[in-house]
């Protein structure tokens, strides 16, 4: 929260089109604002943070009890980047556990602090931990060995913490083969393979789609060590979904 308020670019009933919970009905609340550079980002109308609607607390848990529908699986805390207002997410994670304990709670985030991150976890049931390659252009090259420690400080406090945690990679056609062989030496190295819920391969699409090659290279690279990874795209675009 900035000054006592949220900033929200949206907040909606829809598919979940991403991840090991794909297919299931979801409300998504998407804060505004995201201080990452991801060329390939699908949301960039959420990037600037006062680009997005200014809500009280009690403004966004009107919009929950409006928006909320009967048979709604999870609901989604993303962005942007949702650890930019990690109080917002606390506050309206632990609401939504209150008003209905039923309800799964779900963070997807790049992960960029995991101090931030320890703050919202005991009010989240499922983590989606992000690795953001370098070719993404997320930070800068002298950043980005610093967002990868905290990604995988993230992924190990999450696992501890025994909540259900998968790992999400964004492949292009510009993606480093040995660089993400590299990244998942790190991870196997940081995790028990045995709690961890699944590892998903995106291909980027609409922009450097990496070929069907590509992405069976990518997959060999993780499939020695952690049999449930997985090559999902979107669901959402392939269904008109937003």
């Amino acid at each position: 929260m900035l000054d006592n308020q949220i900033y929200l670019s949206e907040i909606f009933t829809s598919i979940e089109g991403e991840g090991i919970l794909f297919g299931t009905k979801t409300l998504f609340i998407r804060f505004a604002g995201c201080h990452l550079k991801c060329y390939w980002c699908d949301t960039p109308y959420s990037l600037e943070i006062k680009g997005g609607n200014r809500y009280s607390f009690s403004d966004v848990k009107k919009l929950i009890n409006d928006n909320l529908q009967p048979n709604t699986y999870k609901v989604n805390f993303t962005g942007g980047e949702p650890l930019l207002q990690y109080n917002a997410v606390k506050e309206l994670a632990k609401y939504i556990k209150d008003r209905n304990d039923e309800i799964v709670t779900y963070i997807e985030s790049s992960c960029y602090d995991y101090n931030r991150f320890k703050e919202i976890l005991p009010y989240i049931d499922i983590c989606k931990v992000e690795f953001k390659m370098s070719d993404s252009n997320a930070v800068d090259y002298k950043h980005h060995d610093n967002l990868i420690n905290n990604e995988l400080e993230c992924l190990k406090i999450a696992i501890q913490n025994k909540k259900v945690t998968y790992i999400k990679i964004v492949i292009t056609s510009l993606t480093s083969l040995s660089e993400f062989k590299g990244l998942i030496e790190r991870i196997f190295s940081k995790i028990d393979k045995e709690n961890l819920a699944g590892f998903i391969i995106q291909p980027t699409s609409s922009i450097n789609e990496p070929s069907l090659k590509q992405l069976l290279d990518f997959y060999d690279i993780v499939y020695p060590v952690y049999r449930e990874v997985r090559v999902v795209p979107q669901l959402h675009k392939i269904i008109g979904a937003r």
